[in-house]
């Protein structure tokens, strides 16, 4: 029983190298950061032809897209399935094309879908855009310095907001000449150093704002920066980095007392 250890910039994940199908109360003990191997969701190969993954997050539930995720199940079908540089990944969602190479892996995110702009949510005192790109988005765009704001405990609220019966991301924004900082608050993990999905829905959210227009644009993250490209028709492709950790096996009584 082998896990293969990867992050992109520091929102780190597993591949599961086991050989039985992983329940959720293991996804919650592998990704335990004091009791388990230490996560921010686990990614697991499924079967059949091609490359094709489910998305755990870190509390059990599953996650339709991962963009930092994706990345790191490209690098390790390339590495540990001498896989082609270029080709798909099917997730239990949809499926995305993509390509590894030493400048950065590159992930189609496909077409953004404008769910509501500027939505007022009253009781919080916030204004978001909801964006859909394989997963759930809500972006908040504001004036002041991200760090100085109470974001975590707005992120936590906007998660479960009764407005997202199925939870949802959430993003705070700060747009300003050339730069797009970003905090993240990722449904089903909480606070993360950085989120493709999430940079993918910021950019797509302020073209569909009109605070952005199409192109490439970098987007800054506490664990750093990824590269979102969007067209005039919404179709986004991240480009960013993986750092390979390694691989653990894990004792066979610590899996047993879990299983």
């Amino acid at each position: 029983m082998k896990v293969w250890r990867a992050h992109g910039l520091g929102n780190d994940y597993l591949v599961w190298e086991g050989n039985t199908a992983l329940t959720a109360p293991q996804v919650v003990a592998l990704c335990d950061r004091h009791r388990g191997v230490g996560g921010d969701g686990v990614l697991e190969p499924l079967e059949g032809p091609g490359a094709a993954v489910r998305i755990w997050n870190p509390d059990g539930s599953v996650a339709e897209k991962s963009g930092n995720g994706l990345r790191i199940f490209a690098r390790w079908w390339v590495d540990r399935r001498d896989g082609p540089l270029a080709f798909a990944i099917r997730t239990t969602a949809d499926e995305v094309s993509c390509e590894v190479a030493p400048e950065g892996i590159r992930i189609e995110m496909g077409r953004a879908e404008l769910r509501f702009l500027e939505r007022p949510f009253s009781d919080l005192g916030l204004v978001a855009t909801g964006i859909g790109i394989g997963n759930p988005h809500a972006v908040v765009f504001r004036d002041e310095p991200l760090d100085d704001l109470p974001w975590r405990a707005w992120g936590a609220a906007l998660e479960s907001h009764p407005a997202f019966p199925e939870r949802t991301n959430v993003q705070f924004a700060r747009v300003t000449p050339g730069s797009i900082d970003v905090r993240v608050w990722e449904r089903g993990a909480g606070e993360t150093l950085a989120s493709g999905s999430s940079a993918c829905a910021v950019v797509a959210a302020a073209v569909f704002a009109g605070r952005l227009a199409p192109g490439a644009h970098l987007v800054h993250m506490p664990g750093g920066t990824l590269e979102v490209s969007i067209d005039a028709e919404h179709r986004v492709v991240q480009r960013g980095p993986v750092e390979v950790v390694g691989i653990l096996e894990l004792d066979p009584r610590w899996w047993a007392a879990r299983t």
